[in-house]
């Protein structure tokens, strides 16, 4: 069942690049006159904003994995997790591709004056680089190369990414902030969680007055 559940995950998560593809290639793809058509008057504009919204959308769902599997009891939600990850950081490429190739057709001295001058693109710049080492040891080898812990911590940079990734969106756009906005608070939702949960596993942890003292009265028997 989860086999068949991970191919309709993984055709899911195609969707966004398949309706730009649709809407770039068009009805008639060996026409070239109608290219880009499909995706409005600016397809630059539509494909950049389209991939890098899906890619803080996917980074937002990664991140929710672990408290919906348990606040809803479905522990077999894990088994998604890297692989919406991994297209986090596919459309995350592609968006970065859309601006160097499509955008500034790989004239490296306007990329750089870019960086320079629009901090929005640096941080953009941040939270995909973030993401490398993420995609990288996202295998089961790696997973056994560095141990649990390490890994664990070491994946601790989707939080880095996703806050990039909401400043970078807020910075932006210059009057409806409505949509970073809300991204971030959905983020901010899901990094709360986290700190709570790391708090009252800290608190079980840490012990507590009674315990400390029946074990003072116990050695000093």
């Amino acid at each position: 069942m989860i086999r068949y559940l991970k191919i309709a995950v993984f055709l899911a998560c195609l969707g966004p690049l398949a309706y730009l593809l649709y809407g770039f290639f068009g009805r008639t793809p060996f026409d070239q006159t109608t290219w880009g058509q499909g995706l409005g008057a600016n397809p630059i504009e539509k494909i950049t904003h389209t991939t890098g919204d899906w890619t803080l959308w996917f980074l937002l769902i990664t991140l929710a994995i672990t408290p919906a599997r348990k606040l809803l009891h479905l522990p077999s939600l894990i088994k998604f997790r890297r692989m919406i990850g991994l297209f986090a950081f596919f459309y995350g490429c592609l968006h970065f591709l859309t601006y160097i190739w499509l955008d500034k057709f790989f004239n490296l001295h306007e990329m750089l004056a870019d960086i320079a001058k629009r901090k929005f693109i640096t941080i953009g710049l941040t939270a995909l680089v973030l993401m490398v080492p993420l995609a990288i040891t996202s295998t089961t080898g790696w997973i056994r190369r560095l141990g649990g812990k390490r890994w664990q911590a070491l994946h601790r940079l989707i939080y880095f990414s996703a806050i990039a990734g909401v400043i970078h969106f807020l910075w932006l756009v210059k009057a409806d902030i409505r949509e970073p906005v809300e991204d971030g608070i959905v983020l901010g939702a899901l990094l709360l969680y986290r700190v709570v949960v790391w708090a009252l596993a800290a608190y079980k942890r840490r012990p507590h007055p009674a315990a400390v003292s029946a074990r003072t009265v116990t050695e000093s028997q």
